[in-house]
């Protein structure tokens, strides 16, 4: 079976973070990095918005330079601190579709949804998710790229930025690369570059012509990698750390919230998926967490510790209930809702007492609705109290 690997490449990011942040930069040439301090700074530009890239400024770039080529632009300090946060909360994102996750650097990540295909659709289905949920939740964009592995996901992600979705099928590999510049090779430096341009090799396409052996003796050990990449081919996984260590769930409202009985069944629909994945993964967690955002973006986090560990949607629920009615501020309107769930403990743990006369019928409940996600995929069944008025 063919994978199905995802690269999803943050657009401008550290830029981005800052335009979202400071409406006044928005639609101007934001260049994050030192100090230019009027072309004499030191230091190179960390990232840089798309409008600065039209006066010739890139990342690496002396910032001294980039001052020359763009004086009107607005010079902001790296706020590492910011990005990393932002960057997490990007890949919960992420987790929310995959455990397979290979973060490459702080603004992107390989991910395999070969096996998500059942809960959430399509490759394509699912990278259009995830670069909906981004935009909604971060108010950011992304680039995808879709293929068979990881060196084509990587390549396609790059080619239609920003807010790019490239998608390569298997049978549409050699197509794809035919026409691309020998510079999107791995590995391809300058030198390798040269010796190629002198054997007549200026695209992918033309590379893929010569047999394996002749490229061996122009190029030595890297003979061989070359020519599998000409060819598309890359076996390497996506690696990614096998140890959950939590499973969370958030939603961002297409219009912030007041109303609290929607927002209470929201918390139950998404106390349903938590549920759902633990129970699937065979894990049991003793930490509840809640994530509370507002309209202004102000965020609020709080946990429960529970004396067990627990699988039960109902157990979810009922807690994290009691940490939202502690903590919401009454007539404050709502952008987004969380709950996740750690501490994980033995998965024969027993379900905590204060719910045991109704541990089995809970038990019951959520092995029918598991069931039936299973069957038939995960918009087949809610329960009736967390479903809208109009349904």
């Amino acid at each position: 079976m063919n994978r199905i690997i995802l690269h999803v490449d943050m657009d401008a990011f550290f830029a981005a973070v800052e335009q979202r942040d400071h409406p006044q930069y928005r639609g101007k040439p934001v260049i994050v990095g030192a100090d230019p301090k009027e072309g004499r700074g030191r230091g190179v530009v960390s990232t840089c918005s798309y409008e600065a890239r039209k006066f010739g400024v890139h990342s690496a770039l002396p910032i001294s330079q980039a001052f020359k080529l763009c004086p009107q632009g607005i010079y902001v300090h790296p706020n590492g601190k910011l990005y990393k946060q932002v960057s997490q909360e990007i890949l919960d994102i992420f987790y929310e579709f995959t455990d397979a996750v290979e973060p490459i650097s702080i603004d992107e990540a390989f991910l395999d949804v070969t096996g998500s295909t059942k809960l959430f659709g399509n490759g394509e289905e699912i990278a259009k998710m995830i670069k909906k949920r981004i935009c909604e939740k971060e108010r950011l964009t992304a680039s995808v790229g879709m293929a068979p592995n990881k060196y084509l996901a990587k390549i396609a992600s790059d080619l239609e930025k920003p807010d790019g979705l490239v998608i390569v099928k298997p049978d549409q590999i050699q197509d794809f690369l035919k026409p691309l510049d020998i510079s999107r090779l791995w590995g391809a430096g300058k030198k390798t570059e040269q010796t190629l341009h002198k054997m007549g090799i200026n695209t992918i396409g033309d590379l893929a012509k010569f047999p394996k052996d002749i490229l061996n003796k122009k190029l030595g050990k890297m003979g061989g990698h070359f020519y599998n990449l000409a060819h598309g081919i890359d076996d390497r996984p996506v690696f990614y750390n096998s140890d959950i260590k939590s499973v969370s769930n958030e939603h961002t409202f297409n219009k912030d919230v007041l109303d609290e009985d929607t927002l209470l069944k929201t918390l139950l629909q998404l106390s349903e998926k938590v549920g759902y994945r633990l129970r699937k993964k065979d894990l049991k967690g003793k930490t509840i967490h809640l994530k509370l955002r507002y309209s202004n973006f102000s965020t609020i986090t709080r946990n429960k510790t529970l004396p067990e560990a627990v699988d039960s949607t109902q157990v979810l629920f009922q807690t994290i209930k009691q940490l939202f009615e502690k903590n919401y501020q009454t007539g404050r309107r709502v952008r987004l809702l969380g709950i996740g769930i750690s501490g994980f403990g033995n998965v024969k743990a027993r379900q905590l007492s204060l719910f045991d006369r109704n541990s089995k019928r809970n038990d019951k409940l959520d092995k029918l609705q598991d069931m039936l996600i299973d069957r038939f995929g995960k918009k087949i069944v809610s329960r009736a109290e967390s479903l809208k008025k109009d349904k």
